[in-house]
């Protein structure tokens, strides 16, 4: 079942077996099974806005740089996305990449910086790119400037690894 009362032009936020299926790779890191996952996705831990509580979700990597220590992600179901606006109010988080933990911090990325990651992002992936876009109700043609405008219009988030953290999971020295 999705969400009647969504914004139009972005999905509804899943119900019933849908959100019970998107939950999935959530318990697959829990039991220790992250790395099936590769560099694709990570499970985020934040901390929830109202509650304070512990949150997790598992979110999609659009691009990942080892040098930087640093993995940007997109909130798909826009700025109202909990994790999204979690993160708004405490930047500072733990990942999970593959089985290994790292603290991160998050930057949020402008809309100039999100054309240029979705192009890239639909460069390498260019079906995948399609349907998401098309999931997310935002036009595009298969262009570069179609995926621009798209990019544009989607929140990213760069998480920054902590300091003295580096990706590889070793301290630096």
């Amino acid at each position: 079942m999705i969400n009647q009362n969504a914004p139009i032009g972005r999905p509804g936020r899943p119900t019933g077996w849908r959100r019970r299926a998107l939950r999935l790779p959530v318990f697959a890191y829990r039991v220790g099974l992250g790395s099936l996952f590769g560099k694709r996705l990570l499970l985020l831990h934040h901390t929830g806005r109202v509650s304070g509580h512990d949150r997790t979700t598992v979110l999609e990597v659009v691009s990942f740089d080892a040098v930087k220590g640093n993995w940007t992600v997109a909130s798909g179901f826009g700025p109202t996305a909990d994790w999204y606006q979690n993160l708004r109010a405490q930047p500072q988080a733990l990942i999970r990449s593959g089985n290994r933990p790292h603290p991160v911090t998050a930057r949020f990325l402008p809309p100039d910086d999100g054309a240029e990651i979705m192009a890239d992002y639909a460069r390498r992936h260019p079906r995948t790119a399609l349907r998401l876009c098309a999931f997310m109700g935002l036009p595009a043609d298969g262009s570069n400037e179609s995926f621009r405008a798209a990019g544009r219009a989607i929140p990213f988030v760069r998480l920054e690894a902590g300091a003295g953290h580096s990706p590889a999971g070793r301290r630096d020295r």
